[in-house]
Order: structure tokens, then sequence, then C-alpha cells
């Protein structure tokens, strides 16, 4: 089993709210410095985080004619990390700034997200799995909620906790959710999808007090794909309603949570101040719950894996450690997950 990070696939950087034009932002990512930055056509480029001249980050720097200024000499870098120009260098000195370069980075930006590509330079990227889509949602639309927050832990940890169906009444215990008192024997199916796998189409329990407050007949369809992005799409008649989820290893003991709430329901926008509580309260939650756990991971106890409650699990670990040896043995990614129908408590 893989439990390294996964590399040679996008990470969320940053939601696009976040970097403004001639702006630039510091993230750390798998233990990377990275820097981003706008120029002033609104395009995002990303490079390692550090001036190659005397190591001080990119990022204290500003960006002037649409390329990334170091702060202490003033040398300057193109989106593709050249140095354009050496300030203190006299006319008749022979050195080339352009051949000095910072390590880029790919990068895409869609419906509200900057994915950061980190891997091998030159990777065949349509090899890749890609950043989910939203359907329906034209690309100028931002998204009604976002949330950013930092989870202390493995990065495994987090996917794990986000995507466990049974702890829902321990730790989102709440009127607008569910408890231990309400739970159910819940039925799913499930099949493989790209790189990933689906809870397929059903209508929300009948306990999940939440997808009430959306009116009408609901249904939802909850998609796992690697490295670590869950997207939930709940159908009311035309309308939809999207939770996207991204996690982004930050190093070996934390990990970022970037979350989107979208939708099109014209009504629900009159209570967007209420979702927004929601959706805090339900991350904070599972933050709280992933902070806890880790004063007991400190003693590296053996963890348990259960059917069916944790096959979700199980399948996660099997897809990172495929596509990790799949890149190592130079062959096709299989994907390991079977159609299937899993039964637990919830």
């Amino acid at each position: 089993m893989f439990t390294g990070f996964l590399k040679n696939v996008w990470y969320v950087g940053l939601p696009s709210s976040e970097l403004a034009i001639n702006k630039a932002t510091a993230r750390k990512i798998l233990n990377e410095p990275v820097v981003f930055y706008r120029d002033s056509k609104g395009k995002v480029s990303a490079m390692r985080d550090i001036c190659p001249h005397r190591g001080i980050p990119l990022s204290y720097g500003r960006v002037v004619n649409d390329t990334l200024e170091c702060p202490y000499h003033g040398w300057k870098f193109d989106g593709t990390g050249m140095c354009t120009e050496i300030p203190s260098l006299c006319p008749d000195q022979d050195l080339n700034p352009n051949k000095i370069k910072v390590r880029s980075y790919p990068v895409h930006e869609a419906q509200g997200l900057i994915w950061v590509f980190m891997g091998d330079k030159d990777f065949d990227l349509s090899k890749v799995p890609q950043p989910p889509v939203m359907e329906g949602f034209p690309e100028g639309k931002k998204p009604n909620l976002t949330y950013v927050v930092n989870f202390p832990c493995h990065v495994d940890h987090a996917v794990i906790g986000l995507m466990d169906p049974a702890h829902g009444p321990y730790v989102h215990k709440s009127w607008f959710w569910r408890s231990e008192k309400s739970m159910l024997e819940k039925k799913k199916l499930f099949g493989p999808v790209d790189f990933g796998f689906q809870m397929i189409r059903h209508k929300p329990s009948s306990n999940s007090k939440a997808y009430k407050l959306l009116g009408g007949v609901p249904t939802t369809e909850i998609t796992f794909t690697l490295p670590c992005v869950r997207v939930e799409h709940i159908q009311v008649g035309e309308r939809k309603f999207y939770s996207y989820t991204a996690l982004t290893p930050v190093d070996e003991k934390n990990t970022r949570i970037t979350q989107l709430a979208v939708w099109d329901i014209p009504w629900l926008s009159l209570f967007k101040p209420a979702v927004d509580k929601f959706g805090k309260v339900f991350l904070g939650q599972d933050m709280d719950a992933v902070t806890k756990q880790q004063e007991g991971l400190k003693y590296d106890p053996s963890l348990m894996l259960i059917k069916d409650a944790d096959t979700q699990a199980k399948w996660y670990y099997s897809l990172k450690t495929e596509y990790h040896n799949a890149l190592e043995e130079k062959r096709p990614f299989v994907n390991p997950v079977k159609q299937t129908e899993l039964r637990w408590r919830s």
C-alpha cells in the first residue's frame, strides 16, 4: 500500500478569488514552496518560490510588467520561470539573464479554482486524472460559497475522514443533520469511473434532513477521483447543487481543504447565510475530529478498515497505489474498483 504523496497529478493551488490582478501568493504543496501570480491580462503562472540568486522567496516581491520581481535585488522572472532582467548588470557585462531559470509548473484555472500540476517536467498531461468539471455551469460563473480550511493531518486521514459514511451521526450530530438515534441501514450502489469511483445517483436517505431543505425530490451522486477530489452533485428537477471538495497535501502533517458550493437554485440564494453557516459548521466538525485523532496517532497504533463502511477507504488506497505503481512500471492505469453494493448503518 502506497502512503506517500501522489505526484504527476493536478492539485488545487488556491481559489481564483484569492489571486488578484498583479498580485503574488505563496503556497506550500507536497513540501514544496510554490508562488502563484496573476499578470495584467489575468493569466496565472506558478513557479518554485525561491529566487536562484540568494534564496529569498519570490512571493515577497511584486508583479512588474507581467513578471515577478525579486524583492532582494530586483531580478525579474516571467511566467515560464525565465529571468528577464538583472538590474545590477552593466551593459557590457557578459551574462545572459535568460539562461537563469526557476522551476515553473503548469497551471489550469477553471470554475473558481487554480490547479497546479505537481510532477515531472514535460510529463504527458493527457494521461493524468483531470480536474472534475461541474456540468451545466458556464465558465464565468463564480462559486456561490468558497471555504479554505487547514486540517492538521496527513492527506490520507483527511481523505478517509471526508469520505467515511459512518461518522455522520457522531461527528455531525446536529438538528439539521442526524444523530445516532436516527441511524438507519443504508444500501448504496457504487461503480468505477476514470481514476476513481462513484456512489451512483439515488434518492438521499430519509434521515438526511439537510437535503429536504432543497425541496422537491432531490437525487444525488457522489464521485471521488484521484488524487483527492470529492464532488457531490444534487439534482432537484432541472436545478443543480454541487459540493466540490479538493484536498491539497501541504506536508506530512497538514492538508489544505478547498470546498466550493455552487448552485443555480434562485430561492436558495436568499438563504445563502444559512447555507454558509451549515458549510462552516460541517467542515469545522470534521476538522475537530481529525485534530483529536492526531493525539492517538502519535503512538503509531495499528488501524483497522472494516466491511462495508470502510470499503471506500480501501478503494482510495487501492487507487492511489495502482496509480503510483502504474507510473513506476510505465504501464496503463487499471482501475481496481468494481461495481459493488455496500451496506452500513448511519
